[in-house]
C-alpha cells in the first residue's frame, strides 16, 4: 500500500507542476500531459480504493 501511495503523490507532483504551466504560461503540451496524467492518477485512486477494502477486510 505503501509504494500505491508513492506512486499516488509522484503521479500528482507531476500533474500540478504541468497544470500549473497549463494555466500560468498557456503551454498546450503540458495540458496534454495534465490531462495524461489524470487519468493515471484515476486509475491509482481506484486501486487504492480497492486495496483499502481489501485492508479494511482483514
Amino acid at each position: 500500500m505503501k509504494e500505491l501511495l508513492e506512486k499516488i503523490y509522484s503521479e500528482w507532483d507531476a500533474f500540478a507542476k504541468d497544470a500549473d504551466a497549463l494555466v500560468t504560461k498557456g503551454n498546450k503540451s503540458a495540458g496534454q500531459r495534465a490531462r495524461k496524467t489524470s487519468l493515471n492518477i484515476a486509475a491509482l485512486l481506484k486501486e487504492f480504493r480497492a486495496v483499502s477494502i481489501e485492508e479494511s477486510k482483514k
